[in-house]
C-alpha cells in the first residue's frame, strides 16, 4: 500500500491549528453528564410498550455513530429488530442458551440463577443488534497493524455511547448476551466478516433500580475503586488512595 502523499500530512497540520478552544462543561453540563453514567442500568424488566420515536432513535444512532473508532473505520452497523418473529427466534436461542448457562452453577447459586430475569427481547419495543464488519477500513487499518481486535472494541465504544445517550432519553437499554454470536448468524444473514458484538434491548422506562440489579439481587457486589487502580505496576496498589 502506497504511502500518503507528503501533502496530505501537511494538510492534516494545517487543519490541527484550526482547533476550537477546550475546556471543561459547566458545572451543570458536567453533572448530566456523570449522572448519565451512574444512573445506567442493564434493562430487563422495565420497559414500557411505547415505541421510541423516530428523531428519538436517530439521536441515539447518531451518539453511537459518534464513537471513536481505530483509523477512523467506523466497523460498526446496526440491526433494527422490531418484528415479533425476529424476536421470537432470538428469544429462542436464548432459552436454549440460558438452560445450559444454568447448568453451569450448583447447589443455590444455580437456584438464584434460575430466578433472575436476563433479557427483555420480546418485551422491549425495539431490539438492536450491533455487528462489527471486520472488513471496514480495508486490509490494513492504522492502528489495528498489531492489536487485531481493536475494531470489536471500537463497536463496544459505539454500544456504550448509545447506552448512556439513551439514559438520558428516558431510554433503557438491556445487554443480551447469554448465546453465541454466531448463532444469530442465519437470523440476521450475516456474512461471515460480520460478527455480532451486542443484542440490545431498547424502549423507554419510567423506573429503574437506584443500583445495579445483580448488586441489589446480592448475586455480586461493585469493587471499591481502590482496589483496580495500581501505580506503574499491576497489583502494586495506588498512593491515590492512600489515607
Amino acid at each position: 500500500m502506497p504511502l500518503p502523499h507528503p501533502q496530505t500530512v501537511v494538510d492534516a497540520s494545517s487543519a490541527c491549528e484550526e482547533l476550537p478552544s477546550a475546556g471543561p462543561f459547566t458545572t451543570e453540563e458536567r453533572n448530566a453528564v456523570y449522572r448519565a453514567i451512574e444512573s445506567r442500568r442493564d434493562v430487563r424488566d422495565e420497559f414500557l410498550a411505547s415505541p421510541i420515536d423516530a428523531a428519538v432513535l436517530k439521536r441515539l444512532l447518531a451518539a453511537a455513530h459518534a464513537a471513536p473508532s481505530v483509523g477512523l473505520s467506523q466497523p460498526w452497523s446496526f440491526i433494527l429488530v422490531r418484528e415479533a418473529e425476529t424476536k421470537r427466534r432470538v428469544a429462542d436461542i436464548f432459552r436454549r442458551r440460558n438452560a445450559e448457562a444454568a447448568a453451569m452453577f450448583e447447589g443455590e447459586r444455580a437456584r438464584d440463577y434460575r430466578l433472575l430475569k436476563l433479557e427483555g427481547i420480546e418485551k422491549a419495543p425495539l431490539n438492536i443488534c450491533v455487528v462489527c464488519d471486520r472488513t471496514r477500513g480495508g486490509p490494513v487499518v492504522l492502528g489495528r497493524t498489531h492489536q487485531r481486535d481493536v475494531d470489536i472494541y471500537s463497536a463496544v465504544c459505539a454500544v456504550q455511547n448509545f447506552w448512556l445517550a439513551a439514559r438520558a432519553e428516558g431510554v433503557g437499554v438491556g445487554w443480551v448476551s447469554i448465546f453465541e454470536p454466531d448463532d444469530l448468524r442465519p437470523v440476521f444473514d450475516l456474512p461471515e466478516h460480520v460478527m455480532v458484538v451486542a443484542y440490545l434491548c431498547v424502549g423507554h422506562v419510567d423506573r429503574l433500580h437506584d443500583r445495579p440489579e445483580l448488586e441489589a439481587r446480592r448475586w455480586a457486589a461493585r469493587l471499591p475503586l481502590g482496589e483496580v487502580v495500581s501505580d506503574e505496576r499491576w497489583g502494586a496498589g495506588s498512593s491515590l488512595f492512600e489515607r
